[in-house]
């Protein structure tokens, strides 16, 4: 199984999905999009203390991704 786990104000949610099914992978890829046109940042965490990158496509061999809010001044 494969997470993306969402940060929010009401701290993280997680979704796993299996890559190898078909309707589990289109709604990991929906909710990629639609977090990502909401102006969440997904990244994918580094390995073995190695700095994480920012996943611009939605990208099923990923075995986690971080969805993480954009900041907001006051």
């Amino acid at each position: 199984m494969h997470i993306q786990i969402v940060m929010d104000h009401h701290g993280d949610s997680r979704h796993a999905f299996d890559p190898a099914n078909s309707r589990s992978l289109a709604e990991a890829d929906a909710r990629f999009k639609d977090l990502t046109g909401k102006g969440f940042r997904a990244v994918a965490p580094g390995e073995d203390g190695q700095p994480g990158r920012l996943v611009r496509e939605f990208d099923p061999t990923l075995r986690e991704t971080l969805f993480i809010p954009q900041l907001q001044g006051g």
